[in-house]
């Protein structure tokens, strides 16, 4: 049964924005996911939106924004502020229409989302350390050049156009339980949540935030706007330190549940995504099956919908991605021995190694240091383990030959506490 919503953005809005953008933009698949299904002990579907045009759901409320500006001010040009995937969807959306766009950046900004956003043919202007400084300065710009400023999610018409990911999802699927959708600002949320609780009100609509950003999340709980000082994320996509004033109000009316996951957990749902599903997921448009994975949703054996909302990850951060994730996983054990520095002693840990069929990946010898005791060595070792229960068998194993070994983790664990405690440094008690 469909229930007509009042809030904001309505599913008839959602409908003509789906209309309009039929011509250029993608009805993305939704895919039955056996091996995180059978993970999970649930009936998990992945909606992807990282095959959609410029590689994320951005694609949908930046077009429906343009399209929907008279053509006189779409003439004078557009502005907007982007931490890279808001930014290609304005900028494919300018080029489709023969708009001049300016997109403001971060400074640091991955180089790849400058590229891709410079090869629609929009000018980028880099500009504070943040989606927030940058919407700041983009703001000022538009003025000056009497330009429009489209903005990347506080605004009826581009909730409107991302709500149509909601509105397919819920026609793919219509009897899901649970529906998880990636958070930042709010707009896409409040355009899926939209579409679902009018078509399917029954559907649970969660919201996932990085706990480094968590500005919506902090806000959902206490019932008001509220604004996190500083934000710190690898899902960069999602890092804004304020909800909108217009998508909040939708939040709070038609959102079930707010949650956050760290990047401990995000990092691992992009290497589980890509390792057991052969799907490249950013940070952002991991964070629904973060959720999953760390038990942060209650799903009860049901049908989940994931919103799988961008693959725009830069490269050489996905390689560092990969390693931490497989760290956090307990995939790489990262171990510290200290050694009497004579012959044979790397033979011994290596042979033991061996015989137990654990391959070494990476041997770091250090002799000077100003924690290292005279006639002795420090020996790095990192090893693959299949998992952490794994990896405390490969640690018992060499503290029963006989070495002095200590994984990584807790010695800076150490590290914390003792610089917790007294204030200060104090690192020559760790060895």
């Amino acid at each position: 049964m469909e229930t007509q919503r009042t809030v904001g953005v309505t599913i008839d809005d959602i409908r003509a924005a789906a209309a309009a953008q039929a011509e250029h933009l993608d009805r993305t698949d939704v895919r039955y996911s056996q091996v995180f299904s059978e993970m999970l002990g649930a009936e998990i579907f992945f909606k992807l939106e990282i095959f959609q045009r410029t590689g994320s759901f951005k694609s949908r409320g930046s077009l429906t924004k343009l399209l929907r500006l008279p053509a006189d001010v779409r003439a004078r040009g557009v502005v907007t502020a982007s931490a890279g995937n808001h930014g290609q969807g304005v900028a494919l959306a300018a080029r489709l229409l023969g708009v001049p766009a300016t997109i403001v950046m971060p400074v640091g900004a991955p180089l790849y989302k400058v590229t891709a956003v410079q090869r629609y043919g929009a000018e980028v202007v880099l500009h504070g350390a943040t989606y927030d400084d940058s919407h700041t300065h983009a703001f000022g710009l538009a003025t000056d050049r009497n330009a429009a400023y489209i903005h990347a999610f506080d605004d009826p018409d581009v909730i409107a156009g991302q709500g149509v990911v909601g509105l397919e999802l819920a026609e793919q699927l219509p009897d899901l339980d649970v529906v998880l959708v990636p958070v930042g600002g709010g707009g896409l949320i409040a355009g899926v949540s939209t579409a679902i609780k009018a078509l399917s009100p029954r559907v649970r609509v969660v919201g996932v935030q990085a706990s480094g950003a968590a500005a919506c999340a902090d806000s959902f709980r206490k019932g008001s706007l509220v604004e996190t000082v500083g934000v710190q994320t690898i899902a960069d996509g999602i890092a804004v330190k304020r909800p909108g004033a217009f998508t909040f109000p939708i939040i709070r009316e038609y959102v079930d549940d707010m949650v956050t996951v760290d990047d401990d957990a995000i990092s691992q749902a992009i290497v589980m995504l890509m390792e057991r599903a052969k799907l490249v997921v950013e940070g952002a448009g991991a964070v629904g099956v973060a959720a999953l994975l760390a038990g942060r949703v209650a799903h009860g054996g049901r049908r989940v919908g994931v919103v799988l909302s961008g693959g725009n990850v830069d490269l050489n951060l996905l390689g560092k991605v990969i390693q931490y994730g497989m760290i956090t996983a307990g995939r790489y054990l990262t171990l510290r021995l200290w050694l009497e520095d004579k012959p044979g002693q790397l033979f011994g840990i290596t042979s033991t190694l061996a015989e137990h069929n654990v391959n070494i990946i990476h041997v770091g010898i250090h002799r000077i240091g100003p924690y290292m005791a005279l006639h002795h060595v420090e020996l790095e070792l990192i090893v693959e383990t299949r998992d952490v229960a794994h990896g405390s068998e490969v640690l018992a194993l060499l503290r029963k030959a006989g070495y002095a070994a200590e994984e990584a983790s807790e010695i800076m664990e150490r590290a914390r506490n003792t610089l917790r405690d007294n204030g200060r440094g104090g690192l020559g008690a760790l060895v």
